[in-house]
């Protein structure tokens, strides 16, 4: 799974580092963000997504990315797209 970095959090020191990449054979993008907090994964656990039952399964999790990543994201988005899988 060759992944292509896409950028960092520009806001990010030496100790944080939401990021994003693109995985070269799936164009899957892959995050690493902050893990939510216990306030964040209630929430997700009280407004479920129509037609899913609430929970979080145990194959998935929470995670809050900051809204400074966006610029990054949107470029995940670009070249998750231009792979064309």
């Amino acid at each position: 799974m060759p992944l292509q970095f896409i950028g960092i959090d520009p806001d990010t020191g030496k100790n944080g580092s939401p990021t994003a990449w693109v995985d070269q054979e799936t164009a899957d993008i892959v995050i690493l963000g902050y893990t939510a907090d216990d306030a964040t994964r209630t929430q997700c656990v009280q407004t479920p997504a129509p037609g899913h039952a609430p929970g979080i399964p145990e194959h998935e999790t929470v995670i809050r990315i900051p809204a400074r990543l966006v610029p990054v994201l949107r470029e995940a988005c670009d070249a998750a797209e231009r792979a064309q899988l």
